[in-house]
């Protein structure tokens, strides 16, 4: 077999890695011939939790987990690996401003950009999980030089993959069935859940659903998701964010269906008048490792209009963190 990928997971104890390890290690990333080896990383009060993690991957004997390493050493953790998940992030508490969340994880994301600058390799594949996600992202980008930039992502396939479900209830239709749905933005609730382009079963989405079901519903049901999983179960979104990230690096890896795109948060080119660097969601097609922004397209002015808006969220908390950038 072929030597093992390296992958790192920050914040490895958490309830997201608890559903996502083990379908990493059952080849869900690479495909069943690739062999992994994890190296999970957590604070030091949570390594005895990390430990029970190992010891239940150990006894799944997936044939293609080579081995675990369990740690609180970032260097230990980021070391050589090829891809690396940023999950762990500090969450926001009572009383907190958001502001206040995206500098003290801000600090938290510059020190790891300069360990991964430091250990890692330069091709190391990256998705930024753990929010604020994209502007997390960018500060470990900027405190990362001798990584590549392109390969620096945030998720935004766990909005991606709510849109494509909310579509699908109201057209009565399977998701397979859904192409080219977008997600422009910030992985926030500025977010920007765009139908305009995409098809279901063949047919222009638009033509299906009333515009102010699209405008008035769709858009804040997906932005609000989170807000609401919370809501109902007392904690933050956990399996399907695991599922996002899975689906994410595999399209990454594997490539996308041919006539069919998927959103990624990625450094900006300066498509659609976005400053270039931000980290900022757009529709990307996948092949041979690689991604390339779909940067012709042509939104509404409604849709516009949204999209600036997400921007300049983006544009102040660049702001808020400038001292880490």
């Amino acid at each position: 077999m072929t030597q093992p990928k390296r992958i790192a997971v920050t914040g490895a104890a958490g309830q997201i890695c608890y559903s996502m390890l083990y379908r990493i290690a059952a080849g869900e990333i690479y495909g069943p011939n690739q062999p992994v080896r994890l190296q999970l990383l957590e604070i030091t009060p949570a390594l005895g939790v990390l430990e029970a993690v190992k010891m239940e991957l150990d006894d799944c004997a997936f044939p293609l987990l080579d081995s675990v390493v369990c740690t609180d050493d970032a260097k230990v953790a980021l070391e050589g690996v090829d891809a690396a998940l940023f999950v762990g992030a500090k969450p926001r508490g009572p009383g907190m401003e958001r502001s206040d969340l995206i500098a003290d994880n801000g600090k938290i994301f510059s020190i790891l950009g300069k360990t991964l600058n430091e250990v890692g390799s330069s091709d190391v594949k990256v998705c930024v999980v753990g929010n604020p996600a994209n502007t997390n992202a960018y500060i470990l980008k900027a405190n990362a030089p001798a990584i590549n930039p392109r390969n620096i992502t945030a998720l935004t396939r766990l909005d991606h993959n709510r849109a494509l479900t909310q579509l699908a209830h109201k057209t009565g239709s399977r998701i397979d069935q859904i192409k080219k749905m977008i997600i422009w933005g910030n992985h926030s609730t500025t977010q920007v859940p765009d139908i305009t382009f995409a098809t279901v079963d063949g047919k222009d989405a638009p033509s299906l659903v009333d515009e102010s079901w699209a405008m008035n519903d769709f858009i804040p049901t997906v932005a609000k998701r989170g807000a609401a999983v919370i809501d109902a179960r007392g904690s933050s979104s956990a399996a399907s964010a695991a599922n996002a990230v899975i689906d994410h690096m595999a399209s990454w890896e594997k490539g996308t269906d041919a006539g069919d795109w998927v959103s990624m948060a990625v450094p900006s080119d300066g498509s659609y008048g976005i400053e270039e660097g931000l980290i900022y969601s757009v529709p990307v097609t996948c092949s041979n490792g690689d991604y390339t922004i779909i940067s012709d397209l042509k939104p509404t002015d409604a849709m516009r209009e949204k999209m600036k808006a997400s921007e300049k969220e983006l544009l102040d908390e660049k702001n808020t963190v400038a001292d880490l950038i």
